[in-house]
This record gives structure tokens, sequence and C-alpha cells, in this order.
């Protein structure tokens, strides 16, 4: 399959979900689920903690460009109520369309800034 987006830097790495390490491997294994390693370089994606960050971030970015949409819509227009219903897929859409950027972007910058959990130095 050809590559619609040629990572060039962070933000295309994001975009085309390829290894923070060799820029050519594949990130996910699945929609939103990373390879247990890149099939170019090798790199171990099971040491890197995304955790539930990506969702949590996205949630919060979503419901408030949701309020807002529906604020400036109900003031403008003045619809009946269940016409406000459409904010219900739409921003289901937009939380799991975007999943797998916030994913993309928060291994990436695990990786750029050589972050580890917490230790106690001895």
């Amino acid at each position: 399959m050809a590559r619609l987006i040629s990572p060039g830097g962070p933000a295309g790495q994001w975009l085309a979900g390829t290894c923070p390490a060799c820029e050519k491997g594949r990130l996910f294994a699945g929609p939103v689920r990373f390879a247990e390693r890149c099939n170019q370089c090798g790199l171990d994606f099971s040491q890197f903690n995304v955790g539930d960050g990506p969702a949590a971030f996205l949630i919060l970015v979503v419901g408030a460009l949701l309020v807002i949409g529906a604020l400036v819509v109900d003031a403008t227009f003045e619809p009946v109520w269940w016409v406000h219903l459409v904010w219900l897929p739409v921003g289901a859409a937009l939380t799991v369309g975007g999943l797998r950027l916030a994913k993309a972007w928060l291994i990436g910058a695990e990786y750029r800034n050589a972050a580890h959990e917490g230790r106690l130095a001895k």
C-alpha cells in the first residue's frame, strides 16, 4: 500500500504512524493498538507507557470544542433541542479518530525525551 504521507519530522511521524526511532517501521498493529516492536529497527514499544493520557486529553479538548460549538449554534440559529443530539456522534468520532494521532504523538515524545518511569536515586 502506498503511503500518502511522507514523514517529515515528528508531525509526519504522528500522521503516518511510523516508528519514532527509524521513521520507517509501523508503530501500530491495529487501528489504535501498538505493535510489539518495530518491523524495521526492532525497537521494543512495550517499554513505553502511554496509558490513558491520550484518551483523557482528547476527551477534554474535544469536549471543550463541542461545548463551544453547541453554544455558538444555539445562539446563532436557536434550533429545537433534538438538533443538538448531533454533537454526540461528532464527539465520539473526533475522540476515536484522534486517538491514533494522540497515541503516536505521546509515544514519540516519550522516545525523544528518553522518558522512563520514576525511580528513586540510590
